[in-house]
């Protein structure tokens, strides 16, 4: 009794050594066997099937992956797609970005407008013909899993022009997008599928430099920097300009400036037009649009009622300006 106790106890030994101490050239040779004992694998094939098993839970993790992307249909286009961002609020900004996507529709392009401001004023813009659905940007931003920017693409009643409507939700997406691995990126990894059904995606940016602008330019093959003749807003463009530096150097994102559009420039200013026209030609003299947008009380009368201004009225110097800054920006981008 007392023999075989000791013999079962130095084959169960044996087996805790092989599994926690798999084999090493400096230990000495083991025994041979006893022949009457069951034969225990090596600790490496331990280690291989646990190997395999975590292969095998990636490979199905992708083919998941890949399996909702080739669910997801696809169009026929590839989108140019343009930030429109300034760090100074009150450029004319978002009456920029409005009135360009509905002028590039108007040279028969077809065009979705996205609203990256909490401020929602694309849609407060466009509210005539514009209905938001109920899937938003910031359902986009915040979920757990990655969706598709198309999920919240709605049409607008201007033929060729579809928008992804704001909401108040995204001031909370700035502060939480900090916590989030790889956040300046998931904007451009929700707009793959929508590139493929526009001609072009023009996004309009919160005025700051926060989440959702970095988000924005890291989507954006192009920024315009729209910029009014104001000293303030001469430095809210250097700002824009060293951030876009640094989207390009740091993050490697090959993104381009457009150009900077002059807007809101009032000609009866005529002493400061010209200071700040020079300050910028001597900082930014390669940059600089020909195209420049005057204050016109069209676009101020558009935007009250809701509309573009093409159709508030297409014959204004508003809506001639923005008609020129789209052929401008079109031949520069090579036709989009």
């Amino acid at each position: 009794m007392g023999a075989a106790s000791t013999g079962a106890e130095a084959r169960g030994l044996d087996l805790y050594n092989v599994i926690a101490s798999p084999p090493s050239p400096w230990r000495a040779a083991p025994t041979a066997p006893n022949r009457g004992a069951p034969q225990v694998a090596p600790a490496e094939v331990d280690v291989d099937q646990r190997r395999n098993g975590m292969r095998g839970l990636l490979s199905a993790g992708l083919r998941k992956m890949r399996g909702r992307e080739a669910d997801r249909p696809r169009g026929d286009r590839e989108a140019r797609v343009l930030a429109v961002a300034a760090q100074k609020g009150g450029v004319g900004k978002t009456t920029t970005a409005v009135n360009l996507a509905c002028a590039l529709v108007e040279a028969g392009h077809r065009v979705l407008l996205v609203d990256a401001d909490p401020q929602a004023h694309v849609a407060a813009s466009l509210r005539e013909v514009v209905r938001p659905g109920p899937v938003t940007l910031a359902h986009i931003l915040l979920a757990d899993e990655p969706r598709d920017l198309m999920e919240a693409v709605v049409p607008t009643g201007i033929e060729g022009l579809s928008t992804l409507p704001a909401d108040k939700a995204l001031h909370e997406a700035e502060g939480r997008l900090a916590t989030r691995v790889g956040r300046e990126t998931l904007l451009a990894a929700a707009m793959e599928t929508a590139r493929t059904f526009f001609d072009v995606i023009v996004i309009d940016c919160p005025p700051n430099l926060g989440n959702l602008t970095l988000n924005a330019l890291l989507a954006a093959d192009e920024v315009l920097v729209p910029c009014d003749l104001s000293v303030l807003a001469l430095e809210g463009v250097a700002d824009l300009l060293g951030t876009v530096d640094t989207v390009q150097r740091r993050l490697r994102h090959p993104i381009e400036v457009a150009g900077i559009v002059r807007t809101r420039v009032d000609g009866r200013n005529q002493t400061m037009n010209a200071a700040v026209n020079q300050l910028l030609t001597d900082n930014y003299g390669g940059l600089l649009l020909d195209t420049q947008i005057p204050t016109n009380s069209a676009l101020a009368r558009a935007q009250s009622a809701g509309l573009s201004v093409f159709q508030f009225d297409g014959r204004s110097k508003g809506a001639e300006a923005h008609r020129a800054l789209a052929r401008e920006w079109l031949a520069l981008a090579g036709g989009a």
